[in-house]
């Protein structure tokens, strides 16, 4: 497993966060939107060429994304969003709505900027796209897979995916709602790690410490369909491995990956979700498992 970015980061950087303005930005990648390509999906997917490797290629689907440049000397040795690519298996017969391509691209190009922002590290400006099967796969500890309620692995990406968090790798998922999403989500980890188990990570965590001091699971709702379940509890289920690192986490019942995608949108929806609940999750889930 790569150490790429693996540095501490700066916990006072968290505090200048707090002075951030909403950031609307501006400038849509020529040749834009892809819903004028008439290439939306149902349930916010959206088709992505089979040779696509970067969220950088595709047009943004909100109000644009930030572009920066690391040193050449940083090029190698920079943390990279990876996104995990599942289409090469049937959806399963529960899929409700979403995909592997829900808030692409802007979510993954909104983080990393966000990361190398407020903290000390190098962030690819590209993102990346990636199957379980690509070999490169173990050059990236972190990977993100959206809406899993949704997700259909073949016999090759179940055996790959347990031998990349086996040997360090860590999976974070969000944008999966009620008992149905949560029991495919279940039901699919007892193959790719068989004898483990989804545990509720306690408020206590240090994950929770990490930068911002986080004190509750808030939920960040979908910016257009608003709280998809009200009332429903917003659970942090992990898989730990033997020696008690973090594995995988999921977001159940919150759309976090909305609050980065639509950060632009909406001011109110910038400082309500983005700016309180979204953006200090992922930056505290991203030190703890680069530095654990």
């Amino acid at each position: 497993m790569s150490n790429s970015g693996r540095r501490m980061l700066c916990p006072n950087c968290a505090r200048r966060w707090l002075l951030l303005g909403a950031l609307i930005l501006v400038g849509l990648t020529a040749g834009a939107l892809l819903l004028a390509q008439g290439r939306f999906f149902g349930g916010g997917q959206i088709f992505v060429p089979p040779g696509a490797k970067t969220a950088r290629e595709l047009g943004t689907r909100s109000t644009g994304t930030p572009m920066w440049e690391n040193p050449p000397a940083f090029k190698g040795e920079v943390f990279t969003f990876a996104r995990l690519r599942y289409d090469a298996a049937p959806r399963p017969a529960t899929a409700r709505r979403g995909g592997w391509t829900t808030d692409l691209p802007d979510a993954d190009l909104n983080l990393s900027y966000r990361l190398q922002q407020m903290m000390s590290l190098r962030v690819d400006p590209d993102a990346r796209l990636v199957r379980a099967t690509d070999p490169d796969l173990v050059n990236y500890p972190f990977l993100f897979a959206a809406a899993p309620g949704a997700m259909g692995l073949t016999d090759d990406e179940i055996v790959a995916l347990r031998h990349y968090l086996l040997n360090g790798g860590f999976m974070l998922m969000t944008d999966f709602w009620g008992d149905p999403d949560m029991a495919h989500v279940e039901h699919l980890f007892a193959e790719i790690l068989p004898g483990s188990h989804f545990e509720e990570l306690p408020i206590e965590h240090p994950l929770y410490r990490g930068v911002f001091q986080i004190r509750e699971k808030a939920q960040v709702p979908n910016i257009r369909i608003g709280l998809k379940i009200p009332g429903t509890q917003i659970h942090h289920r992990v898989i730990f491995d033997a020696k008690g690192r973090l594995m995988v986490m999921g977001l159940h019942n919150s759309d976090d990956s909305d609050g980065w995608e639509r950060e632009g949108e909406d001011r109110e929806y910038f400082e309500k979700y983005s700016e309180r609940i979204a953006y200090p999750l992922a930056i505290n889930i991203i030190f703890h498992i680069m530095t654990h």
